[in-house]
């Protein structure tokens, strides 16, 4: 087994890009800046996972750190206290805060204040999986990344464990041993794979139910029960088609809805033979990074 992290970031000097080997466009920060961060695909059934390292899938909320600032994926600033931060090695990482299995509540409610709590950030754990922009394959990443952890000697700093799967019968197995603690889903990144950004078929994720986040566009009025709610979101898929979502909306949502503009979490069956998502039910609110 061994461990990564993920990231990208901004403001890097110019003395960390040499000795990591970083490529000096992305060492500029530019891809922090614009939240150009590596996102994965969703994994295709029944493929083999020979050549890709595993890792857990962890409910918490998206974190880049580059070297002098830590990000939510958009490039946003965290308000995280000064100490957390100075803890930090001045290698770019990404990963996810976490505060446990079933808590993204809790996290995206610490973190997303402008003061923060100092007695809740103690509560976060920074699950660490790769580092950005290295000129290295994945696996010897992961290596770079558990050395600096290890250095950097703090308790709420982890490395997230990545491990080899052999058969789709052993993934599977490891996805429901997973799910079954009360986790969400595994990670699956080719041990071979350079870093780039954006969305790539060298990452996935695996859940029993896939997830995509889409952007709400407009609302629909509800009926009934729920005349003068919001009936359903209008969204818009990351390929550009739009779709009613209703199903999973609280009636708290129904009253003050996202809005426009707002990127939600959905999980879906599968997909029609237009390609939008099947039988789809609202997750979440994502963070507003």
């Amino acid at each position: 087994m061994i461990a990564g992290v993920q990231g990208l970031g901004s403001g890097l000097h110019r003395r960390h890009v040499l000795l990591l080997g970083l490529s000096p466009c992305l060492a500029s920060g530019a891809a922090a800046a614009g939240g150009d961060v590596q996102l994965a695909s969703v994994w295709p059934s029944g493929q083999s996972p020979q050549g890709f390292l595993v890792s857990e899938k962890y409910d918490g909320v998206r974190a880049v750190w580059d070297g002098q600032v830590l990000r939510f994926r958009s490039g946003r600033v965290i308000a995280a206290p000064a100490w957390f931060v100075a803890a930090l090695p001045a290698m770019p990482l990404d990963g996810e805060l976490w505060m446990g299995r079933g808590q993204f509540d809790l996290v995206s409610g610490a973190v997303r204040r402008t003061v923060p709590d100092d007695a809740q950030w103690r509560e976060l754990r920074y699950m660490v999986f790769d580092v950005w922009g290295l000129s290295e394959p994945f696996a010897q990443r992961v290596g770079r990344l558990v050395q600096a952890v290890s250095a950097a000697a703090q308790p709420w700093l982890v490395p997230v464990t990545h491990e080899a799967v052999e058969t789709a019968l052993a993934l599977q197995a490891r996805l429901q041993q997973v799910v079954k603690q009360g986790g969400e889903g595994l990670v699956l990144h080719r041990a071979d794979a350079l870093w780039r950004a954006g969305r790539t078929q060298d990452l996935y994720k695996l859940k029993p139910e896939p997830d995509e986040d889409g952007q709400v566009v407009g609302y629909l009025p509800g009926q009934g029960r729920l005349e003068g709610q919001t009936g359903a979101l209008l969204m818009q898929t990351p390929q550009g088609q739009r779709f009613a979502l209703g199903t999973g909306l609280s009636d708290a949502l129904r009253r003050h809805p996202p809005p426009v503009g707002a990127w939600v979490t959905y999980r879906y069956r599968d997909r029609t033979a237009s390609g939008l998502p099947r039988f789809a039910s609202f997750l979440r609110v994502r963070d507003p990074e």
